[in-house]
């Protein structure tokens, strides 16, 4: 079961993210800001973190760029899921290192829709074979 960070400052849209993730087959561990979803990103290791952009004691973009600056954090993909939609606003967050940035009010079902795509690209990689193996034994044809 894929796990997933989600930080949100407002407890009743935290609330409902925590359920629709729950709902649609994901852990789902709740942070109400930044800092503290930086604080919990390497003890938890998700596999995908969601932030509010407007948080207080550190803002969305600030908790990504944190995240993407520990080497224990780096690799883990960064959604953000906000009301701020202006183009600069979405800009400001895929420099930040986010993978994604999903606007609210958002469908339940288009969300996890959009999540699954997210942690299954994100983890492609990790559970793919190594291609450090060695490459399978040439055949020759038969000599003549």
């Amino acid at each position: 079961m894929p796990k997933i960070l989600v930080a949100e400052d407002e407890p009743d849209i935290r609330d409902l993210i925590v359920f629709t993730l729950q709902f649609g087959g994901f852990e789902v561990v709740a942070a109400s800001n930044g800092a503290e979803a930086v604080e919990r990103a390497p003890q938890v290791k998700p596999d995908l973190i969601m932030l509010d952009v407007r948080m207080p004691r550190m803002t969305g973009y600030e908790a990504c760029k944190a995240l993407k600056e520990n080497p224990a954090t780096a690799s883990i993909p960064v959604v953000f899921l906000s009301a701020k939609g202006q183009e600069a606003e979405v800009q400001t967050g895929m420099e930040s290192g986010a993978v994604a940035y999903i606007l609210k009010p958002f469908a339940p079902d288009q969300l996890l829709t959009r999540l699954r795509e997210l942690v299954a690209q994100h983890a492609a990689p990790a559970s793919a074979p190594a291609s450090s193996s060695p490459p399978p034994p040439e055949t020759k044809p038969p000599s003549a």
